[in-house]
């Protein structure tokens, strides 16, 4: 199983447009083969941190995903979107 912590930065006004956007993409996600879990989560303290955290059963289906028409459609957008560079780790399960 591989794990991915997505953490955006996203700019104030900007918001609203990022989760239209990330809503998009979580409902073409979540019907994907070897997609597990993708969620969106604000961060408590500042609403302008929202990380998307992702299951997958494994690498391939990782990797298929950022292939996908909706992810190379929808996440070049995303980027105008945000402060600073978003941060993203890859977990992979051990026990």
């Amino acid at each position: 199983m591989i794990k991915v912590v997505a953490k955006h930065f996203v700019k104030e006004e900007k918001i609203s447009e990022f989760l239209e956007n990330a809503k998009k993409l979580i409902e073409a996600t979540v019907k994907e083969q070897g997609c597990i879990k993708y969620e969106l989560f604000e961060d408590e303290k500042d609403s302008k941190v929202l990380t998307i955290i992702e299951e997958w059963e494994d690498m391939d289906a990782l990797q298929r995903h950022s292939k996908s028409s909706h992810f190379t459609e929808i996440v070049p957008k995303m980027g105008e979107f945000m402060e600073k560079q978003p941060e993203m780790n890859l977990y992979k399960k051990l026990f």
